[in-house]
């Protein structure tokens, strides 16, 4: 099998450089274990969220200009531009997000907390300011029994800010038979339950019911509903007798789902080849390129393709392994940049910056890896696979993600 580019990770990073190739005309393939950290994403996208020092950002464009060299955004032409393309294929893909990378807005997460985004997907809830709600009284209603939307802490976070909140809850027949096993209430589970139409109008018929005549100004329900699209969301909108908002629950992440269901749709259906359920396990390297790589499932087959993007990943996905003596890439033993010593990964303090999560793939200017110090020149480095940032205490993660990808595709296409 011969294709123009192979894209070892089918997360965040590997499906937007497969996107963008395959908008050039290219052919493409994805070699991918299956699940993703997508699964844990809130609905939101971050360019950049904290500073150095910790503290908000508003303008993300301003920020990233004054990063350090070694952060991954200095490897990226023009930021701006690629926040827009980004922007642009999650649109076209079918996730519909809304925000700005020159001001970024605030998410409600899980445990009642507000952070900084730079997208979110339209119909979640979202602040202008960190510390202003856009509603008084609100209506925060969760299904009867389902755990991870801890109501306790949403409803003291939303009145920290001021809003009248009332905790509801309902359930139906289906809803009620999933509950008898634990295991079965979880997001994604649920959304298959709630996963037509006939139960989105009962369920919708439910809500209206706990919050009759209570003259609120918004129904905040967990992210549990349309696993594919967002069409069962809508629908539910124009059924409840009030404004509608959802937030992301703890994972598993049915928007994080969704996203990766969408644009993995897409790319299948723009002729991409996705290799899901294979792991990348090596390649053949002569001269300093990259000729192939071998796979689990594909044993008497290597993957030939002109170029390469390692989109793997970091720890959480595999694309990074290490032991008590160092830290390695996981498919083709690249070159990392990590302390020496072992005692320099962490620090004491749990809630300080961890430096091993800077730690990652060492590469060129343009985003070319490197093994044994040598430069391949045809296979690049995207995503959390790279070194430079911390996507925790940052909150950059999804931005750094989308445009080193795009990134690596205008580099290929040069």
């Amino acid at each position: 099998m011969k294709f123009n580019t192979i894209i070892i990770g089918g997360g965040l990073s590997g499906l937007t450089a497969g996107l963008a190739l395959q908008k050039a005309g290219k052919r493409v393939a994805i070699v991918s274990m299956g699940q993703s950290t997508l699964h844990f994403n809130s609905g939101s996208f971050d360019l950049l969220g904290y500073d150095a020092q910790g503290e908000a950002v508003s303008n993300p464009l301003e920020v990233i200009a004054t990063l350090d060299d070694n952060h991954p955004y200095k490897k990226c032409g023009d930021v701006a531009a690629l926040a827009e393309e980004a922007k642009a294929l999650l649109t076209e893909s079918g996730v519909k997000v809304a925000g700005d990378a020159k001001a970024n807005h605030y998410r409600i997460t899980p445990m009642g907390a507000v952070k900084p985004a730079w997208l979110t997907i339209t119909d979640y809830a979202t602040l202008a300011e960190a510390d202003k709600l856009p509603w008084k009284k609100v209506a925060l209603v969760n299904v009867i029994g389902y755990l991870d939307f801890p109501t306790k802490f949403i409803a003291a976070g939303l009145r920290r800010l001021g809003a009248e909140v009332d905790v509801k809850a309902f359930t139906l027949p289906e809803l009620e038979t999933a509950r008898k096993s634990p295991s079965e209430m979880r997001a994604a589970n649920i959304a298959k339950v709630l996963g037509n139409e006939d139960i989105v109008k009962r369920m919708a018929a439910a809500v209206n019911e706990q919050t009759e005549g209570g003259n609120y100004d918004v129904v905040l329900l967990p992210a549990v509903l349309g696993i594919a699209d967002s069409a069962l969301s809508q629908q539910l909108k124009a059924n409840v007798n009030c404004q509608v908002q959802f937030i992301a629950t703890l994972p598993p992440s049915v928007p994080g789902v969704r996203v990766q269901n969408l644009l993995r749709k897409r790319f299948i259906a723009g002729g991409g080849v996705h290799l899901t359920g294979d792991k990348a396990t090596g390649g053949v390297i002569e001269n300093g390129t990259l000729k192939c790589i071998t796979t689990e499932n594909l044993t008497e087959t290597c993957l030939k393709a002109d170029n390469f993007i390692l989109a793997s990943g970091s720890f959480v996905s595999g694309g990074l392994t290490s032991n008590y003596e160092a830290v390695t890439e996981a498919v083709l033993g690249l070159d990392v940049d990590a302390a020496d010593e072992h005692g320099q990964w962490v620090k004491y303090n749990a809630f300080e910056a961890q430096p091993y999560m800077e730690f990652g793939v060492a590469t060129d200017g343009e985003l070319h890896v490197k093994k044994d110090g040598k430069v391949i020149n045809n296979c690049y480095a995207v995503g959390s696979v790279l070194s430079g940032h911390n996507r925790v205490k940052m909150a950059d993660g999804t931005g750094v993600s989308m445009l080193t990808a795009l990134q690596a595709v205008k580099n290929i296409l040069k």
